[in-house]
């Protein structure tokens, strides 16, 4: 089965499973959205939510956040893995989006060029605050792309590039989000048969269902 016919038939499975596809971490504009990303990684969305309401009582703004010292933004989310950093970053990126004249926009450039912000940050934020064609990339999709049989899993900019590939522009934003929600929901890293899961069971070669199985 080649790739493109492949993707097509999991795109019609994700449909089915998840017609509306509501984003993970709670937010209420672009800027809340970015922070909230920002904070996710290497830390589990649950967490995340848990820790914003008190970070976004004090600083739901770019202008507010820069006048917290980095300090006090880390005690807000010390809970958060990596804290330190991104306490920093947090601080910085909030005064070059002051510097810059204004809230955040959907500029590539401009979002990559924010501290703590690479581009799965930016593609996230292009996404699902702007509604701008992005297949952002993170741990999940990286994984199931592979198992899929979808790119060979050499690296996140291969993946990206090959979904890209195979997935139709119209529907990037929201075949990011399904794909991420199955992984945790049926399609886990360890400890999975994929013999029984709705999509590896015909999607992975034999051979990957071999490479999992002696692990």
């Amino acid at each position: 089965m080649r790739r493109s016919q492949k993707a097509e038939e999991i795109g019609t499975i994700l449909d089915e499973l998840y017609p509306e596809q509501p984003i993970p971490l709670d937010h209420s504009d672009p800027y809340t959205l970015l922070v909230a990303v920002m904070l996710s990684a290497q830390t589990t969305d649950k967490k995340v939510n848990e820790v914003t309401p008190d970070l976004f009582a004090k600083a739901d703004t770019p202008q507010k956040m820069a006048n917290l010292g980095v300090e006090e933004i880390h005690d807000l989310i010390r809970q958060i893995g990596l804290a330190p950093t991104k306490a920093k970053n947090l601080k910085r990126m909030a005064e070059q989006i002051v510097e810059d004249g204004g809230p955040v926009r959907p500029d590539w450039e401009f979002l990559e060029s924010l501290a703590g912000v690479g581009h799965k940050t930016a593609s996230v934020v292009m996404a699902q605050a702007f509604g701008i064609s992005a297949f952002p990339v993170d741990t999940h999709i990286h994984r199931l792309a592979a198992r899929w049989g979808l790119s060979n899993g050499s690296n996140v900019v291969k993946t990206e590039r090959d979904l890209k590939s195979v997935f139709p522009e119209d529907t990037w934003n929201r075949r990011h989000l399904q794909i991420i929600y199955f992984g945790r929901e049926h399609c886990p890293a360890l400890r999975h048969d994929l013999e029984q899961c709705l999509i590896c069971s015909w999607a992975a070669t034999k051979k990957r269902k071999r490479e999992e199985l002696s692990t």
